[in-house]
């Protein structure tokens, strides 16, 4: 879990994976196309996903294509949903107080 925080933790990673997530496979050149940076940057990006689980990848000749695998990413929302309650509990409470303060200079008049 801890390398799919690490790689989640970017927004270039993060727009990569956007990026794969309707389609069944995109190639490497393709997914760096809108990116301002060298293919070999994106390439150690794609490495980073590779290792988090996030991703895998094919060759078919000379082409290389990514996948989403989001397995990964379904252990780190288990893990996040465990901790819900406290934010829900939260915002709860910053609702109760925000609309106790509306109420009160109208109760005033």
């Amino acid at each position: 879990m801890d390398r799919t925080f690490a790689a989640l933790s970017d927004p270039t990673r993060r727009a990569l994976l956007a990026r794969l997530e309707g389609a069944e496979a995109v190639s490497v050149s393709e997914l760096a196309r809108p990116f301002a940076m060298s293919l070999p940057a994106v390439m150690k990006h794609l490495d980073v996903l590779s290792d988090a689980g996030l991703i895998t990848r094919t060759k078919t000749g000379r082409t290389v294509s990514c996948r989403l695998k989001a397995d990964p990413m379904e252990e780190a929302m288990g893990w996040l949903a465990r901790y819900q309650r406290f934010w829900t509990q939260r915002l709860d409470a910053l609702e109760a107080m925000l609309e106790a303060r509306r109420k009160a200079p109208s109760e005033a008049e």
